[in-house]
């Protein structure tokens, strides 16, 4: 998917997040993806997956895709429907949405938008503690947060240097 496709993606399902009410689930399908949000004060938290996939392949004659009459003259295999699911825990995603604004509520106080916009850096890095290559490798806060609080600790020491 190209840069600006992605984007008009990304705000696409941002406004389909806006305007669904707090009565309605947090889970959605929206053009091929699985989307689970969740609201905390006026920050959402999303996240999007591929949806199960329904795969149609006619067999016919043992070829996939054979649509008549094969070699073996009239060995015509019925179509057959394969499906290729989607692992992916709503639940699970739900809840590691959760994990992760504890563990940013841990390390900034109460996290808000500024504390976001003016530590993104730090926020990335948090998430990168959380989730390598797509998949939740951490979720106990305190491994989470330690090598966050040693940076912390070495800037401030080399802040102090430099005074």
């Amino acid at each position: 998917m190209d840069m600006p496709e992605r984007v008009a993606l990304e705000s696409e399902i941002i406004r389909k997040c806006l305007s669904r009410s707090e009565l309605q689930c947090s889970f959605l399908e929206y053009r091929g993806f699985k989307v689970i949000y969740r609201r905390y004060a006026s920050l959402f938290f999303i996240v999007g997956t591929k949806a199960d996939l329904d795969v149609r392949v006619a067999l016919n004659d043992g070829i996939p895709g054979g649509i008549g009459g094969g070699s073996s003259g009239g060995n015509n295999k019925p179509s057959s429907i394969i499906t290729a699911e989607n692992y992916e825990n709503e639940l699970g995603l739900l809840e590691f949405i959760h994990t992760l604004v504890e563990t940013m509520d841990r390390w900034a106080g109460s996290i808000c938008e500024l504390d976001i916009m003016y530590q993104l850096e730090q926020v990335h890095f948090l998430l990168d503690e959380m989730v390598m290559n797509g998949y939740v490798v951490e979720t106990n806060k305190s491994n989470v947060l330690r090598p966050i609080d040693l940076i912390d600790r070495e800037s401030k020491k080399t802040e102090g240097m430099f005074r």
